[in-house]
């Protein structure tokens, strides 16, 4: 006996797919664009010749133009050490709002969640600010130093570890672990979509940061990627679409080669963590 899906929600089904279709097609198009203007001549950026020839002569002129290698690595270095902070220090803050019941606890992680409704941009001034006491202005840590203490892990592992069965904690307890060990041995671990999750969330959101790092550096030495870009692909400095498409492909890449790399894993992650 074979079942049948109600007109409606077949048509329902097929207009959704469409829709994802078209914004896939809208998604990867600037990307599509980038492609071809950067392996193909000036003259062919805004034009489509199917048998146009190729070069990398753009790459090379990106290269002799400005630093990118050392941009590159400056985003490296403000990602890396980023995000362990932020998985220690939210570990922490989650584990203690999720387990501990202290005086004021509610209304702390309800500042926690307002956090969450203000945009960066608000606290530039102070932030900087604050920099600027500290004499961290125009340093690979300054530019992640705001965002250690992330509202959106916080809230993320406390909804995690508030899942956890109290079991698990019991059961770990009579083999004598302590509350650093239960931390260790049964929440991180049960967390670990969570973690991947927010780690892939967190390295894209800060490797394709602009604002701050425009403000808080000056100098090549602390410059990352997309400041770079910017500086690079200014009006007055002259638009060729080739060169700037290649530029922006060199910004790209790292993110995008790990997303083909580990697609699957990407997805997995967040289908267990339940963000959408």
């Amino acid at each position: 006996m074979s079942f049948k899906l109600p007109q409606k929600l077949r048509m329902g089904s097929s207009l959704e797919l469409v829709g994802a279709y078209l914004l896939a097609v809208f998604w990867i198009f600037p990307l599509l664009y980038a492609f071809w203007a950067a392996f193909h001549d000036t003259q062919y950026a805004i034009r489509f010749e199917l048998f146009a020839p190729l070069t990398l002569d753009n790459f090379r002129e990106v290269m002799s133009q400005a630093p990118f290698f050392r941009y590159g690595l400056n985003t490296f270095m403000v990602v890396s050490f980023l995000l362990p902070l932020q998985l220690v220090v939210s570990t922490l803050a989650a584990y203690a709002f999720a387990k501990y019941k202290f005086f004021g606890s509610n209304i702390a992680f309800v500042l926690v969640l307002v956090q969450l409704m203000i945009t960066p941009e608000i606290l530039i001034v102070q932030n900087y600010g604050t920099l600027a006491n500290l004499g961290m202005v125009d340093t690979i840590a300054g530019i992640g130093l705001p965002y250690i203490a992330s509202a959106f892990c916080i809230f993320l592992l406390r909804q995690t570890f508030k899942s956890i069965p109290k079991e698990l904690e019991d059961a770990a307890q009579l083999e004598g672990c302590g509350t650093l060990g239960l931390l260790w041995r049964v929440y991180v671990p049960l967390a670990m979509p969570t973690y991947l999750a927010f780690s892939l969330v967190s390295l894209s959101h800060h490797w394709n940061n602009f604002l701050w790092p425009l403000i808080v550096t000056n100098s090549v030495e602390t410059r990352p990627l997309t400041v770079g870009l910017g500086i690079f692909g200014a009006p007055e400095s002259g638009v060729d679409w080739s060169i700037i498409s290649a530029a922006t492909l060199l910004s790209v890449a790292p993110l995008l080669i790990a997303f083909l790399l580990f697609q699957k894993q990407f997805v997995q992650s967040f289908m267990q963590a339940g963000i959408k």
